[in-house]
């Protein structure tokens, strides 16, 4: 029924041809296994150096002029176009410090303008790279000694201002303007700079970057300004509630938002209080002053129209003793207690509209958190050799300007050689002032001292307020599509994933075939 073919023995194939044929078949498998490993390795290694090359910087620039009252710096500030979180990643650069005076000590010379400012601008013209000297602007922010000399004289505040301007708009920036900004904008963006280079504006993050850290606590530092003509406090109440409006601000940085309490003191910088210190001690004496902040020994001429010309001292002068073209003799009789009891008579506490003042009826809010304090404040503490340790108590204050004020100025002028004679003289009244300021002004106890940071530079950045100032204005300049990769993020991934498997399929097929090649020929027959 059923016819069965019989193979000849000559039509199957002998053992050598079948083994030869195995031997070829595996040379072949693992010829194109190495040739597809050759290939997912390139391919990997070409998509990892093409997707992460440098691309070229893309960098901005901006220059701000701290005209303050007794000096002006310029700085320098860069940032990368493609901004962070709405807010330019700003960095110092370059500081440069202009050799004169405050720009209100040119009311009647205004000539001279034009070269006070050269040095520094032609400093910035060489920094920055000429192609983006255009792009660059330029702001010019006066502080309170213009803002005395506003409230004095409009006009030649005025004049200042425009001469400055014109000299500016010589160089080849985008000049955007010279103008006196505000006591609460100078302590606003004194605020900003610290928390900004203190990292207490941006979230860190861990596990993947799925949940926050435990030091992202989100409190902020306070800040504390001391100039020569005004002193600024602000920071974050932990009550946001602020009974003043006038003393409130609010901030929309790197996605957050913050509501500070801030307060400008003009006439509380540490040069318009020690005129009206003198002011006060004048009234009732003829021609000498016998200063307990002075060293004993050290003598100073002043001539009346110092105290008659300026806001701050005026105040405290009687009209009988206008003497327009008398010499006052100021003689020094160093002592620490009556310099310091003398101090605190200019912080009126007699009356308090609000639930709690720090001085002159100015509402302020308990203290919260840590504060750092910059400007004269460090200054002064660096010369009494108290910001290296980490909290100075005010019993060791009090002790080293004990010391320091008894010492005749014969003894302090011998051990501070190299100091000016200008600063040297003033460093007795200017610890004592900081002291009743921060404790009798501010109302710092000895427990919430512990939380007060001297500070001049964190990571090489000054700090002040103009590197707020940029910050903030920074969110004014539109941000710049990112140079971007190659690839998406997405295919990069999905081809390194993909090329990655290919890899690792044809190295363990490979290792089969080199060490079990039975699997692969038992069905070759």
């Amino acid at each position: 029924m059923f016819s069965q073919r019989r193979f000849n023995s000559s039509e199957l194939p002998t053992r050598t041809e079948e083994s030869e044929l195995k031997v070829f078949c595996s040379k072949n498998i693992l010829s194109i296994l190495g040739f597809s490993c050759i290939i997912a390795v390139i391919a990997l290694l070409a998509l990892g150096l093409t997707q992460n090359k440098a691309l070229p910087e893309n960098l901005k620039f901006g220059i701000v002029l701290d005209a303050g009252s007794s000096h002006t710096n310029l700085y320098i500030y860069r940032w990368p176009a493609e901004k962070e979180n709405d807010t330019g990643v700003v960095t110092q650069i370059e500081e440069c410090k202009l050799k004169g005076p405050g720009i209100s000590g040119f009311a009647k010379k205004l000539q001279e303008i034009n070269v006070y400012l050269t040095a520094c601008m032609e400093r910035a013209r060489k920094v920055i790279p000429s192609a983006q000297h255009p792009e660059t602007p330029v702001y010019l922010g006066a502080t309170a000694g213009m803002r005395l000399l506003r409230m004095e004289n409009q006009q030649m505040a005025d004049k200042i201002l425009n001469v400055v301007a014109k000299s500016i708009n010589k160089y080849p920036f985008d000049f955007q303007g010279a103008r006196i900004i505000s006591g609460q904008e100078e302590g606003a963006y004194g605020w900003i700079t610290v928390n900004y280079l203190l990292g207490k504006f941006t979230q860190k993050l861990s596990w993947f970057n799925l949940k926050p850290s435990k030091d992202d606590t989100q409190e902020t530092y306070g800040a504390l300004d001391l100039g020569g003509a005004s002193t600024q406090i602000t920071f974050v109440p932990q009550n946001e509630m602020i009974e003043s409006p006038n003393n409130n601000l609010y901030f929309r940085l790197y996605g957050k938002n913050y509501s500070v309490y801030t307060h400008s003191f003009l006439c509380y910088g540490k040069d318009q209080a020690l005129l009206q210190k003198l002011a006060l001690e004048l009234q009732g004496t003829s021609e000498i002053i016998h200063e307990p902040c002075f060293h004993s020994g050290y003598l100073r001429k002043l001539n009346m129209s110092v105290f008659n010309e300026g806001f701050c001292a005026r105040r405290y002068m009687s009209t009988s003793s206008y003497h327009p073209f008398f010499d006052i003799e100021v003689r020094g009789t160093g002592n620490f207690q009556q310099c310091q009891q003398g101090i605190i008579q200019l912080f009126n506490s007699s009356y308090c509209p609000y639930s709690r003042c720090s001085f002159n009826g100015v509402f302020l809010p308990p203290l919260q958190g840590q504060f750092g304090a910059f400007s004269a404040f460090y200054y002064v503490m660096e010369f009494l050799n108290l910001t290296s340790q980490e909290h100075i108590s005010t019993k060791k204050l009090t002790e080293k300007l004990e010391e320091f004020c008894t010492q005749s100025w014969e003894e302090v002028r011998l051990s501070f050689g190299d100091v000016k004679e200008a600063y040297l003289s003033e460093y007795c009244f200017s610890g004592t002032y900081i002291l009743a300021l921060l404790q009798n002004g501010y109302h710092f106890t000895d427990e919430s001292w512990k939380t007060l940071h001297f500070m001049n530079k964190i990571r090489s950045t000054s700090v002040g307020w103009t590197l707020g100032y940029m910050l903030n204005l920074t969110n004014k300049i539109p941000a710049e599509e990112p140079m971007s990769a190659p690839l998406s993020h997405s295919t990069y991934v999905f081809l390194m994933v993909l090329f990655s498997l290919i890899l690792v399929a044809v190295i363990i097929v490979g290792i089969l075939v080199f060490h079990k090649p039975s699997y692969f020929r038992k069905d070759m027959i």
